[in-house]
């Protein structure tokens, strides 16, 4: 734990200058497997196998992972002490929620963004939904369910009459993921 996908991805962190803080969005899924040798001379000592194949993920048929949650969560990390501030479940299961499973986080691969004006935003979630988080206390403030999932990290702007970052809590249309 975590298997090939877990922990950060590809996707990078966020940072907030004033609070000091990074946010990462990790995965939290475990899989089975072990390192096979290639035979000598190879270009790599070794790959990574199992009976299920190489990416043999641990979870049942509905794909849920085979672990307790959260699978997924963001964290706020003071980069001035190396401590997490904050860690909270990121994405939920629909069909569990229904279950009264609440808020078991997901995997994702989309990083996160942070404003000046102290929030985290997030749409990498295999949940199909864009959130904003309160970037000090790591609240969830606002979300909204998006046509698919929003593997990419969100962007800001600066306003053309304010000449300030633009960050909104609007419909996806008027945020460019």
């Amino acid at each position: 734990m975590p298997g090939t996908l877990g922990g950060g991805n590809w996707s990078g962190a966020s940072f907030n200058p004033l609070l000091g803080y990074l946010f990462v969005n990790v995965s939290e899924v475990g899989a089975i497997g072990y390192m096979k040798p290639h035979p000598r001379g190879s270009p790599e000592a070794y790959v990574r196998a199992s009976k299920w194949g190489g990416y043999a993920r641990f979870w049942d048929d509905h794909h849920y992972p085979c672990q307790q949650p959260p699978w997924g969560d963001l964290n706020a990390v003071d980069l001035n002490t190396g401590e997490i501030v904050w860690k909270v479940p990121l994405g939920v299961v629909d069909e569990l929620e229904a279950k009264g499973i609440p808020k078991t986080g997901v995997p994702s691969l989309g990083g996160s963004i942070a404003t000046a004006g102290g929030l985290v935003s997030i749409a990498g979630t295999d949940d199909r939904r864009f959130r904003a988080f309160d970037a000090r206390t790591g609240k969830e403030l606002w979300v909204t369910k998006l046509e698919s999932n929003g593997h990419a990290t969100p962007m800001t702007y600066l306003g053309k009459k304010t000449k300030r970052q633009q960050h909104s809590c609007r419909p996806p249309a008027t945020v460019l993921l």
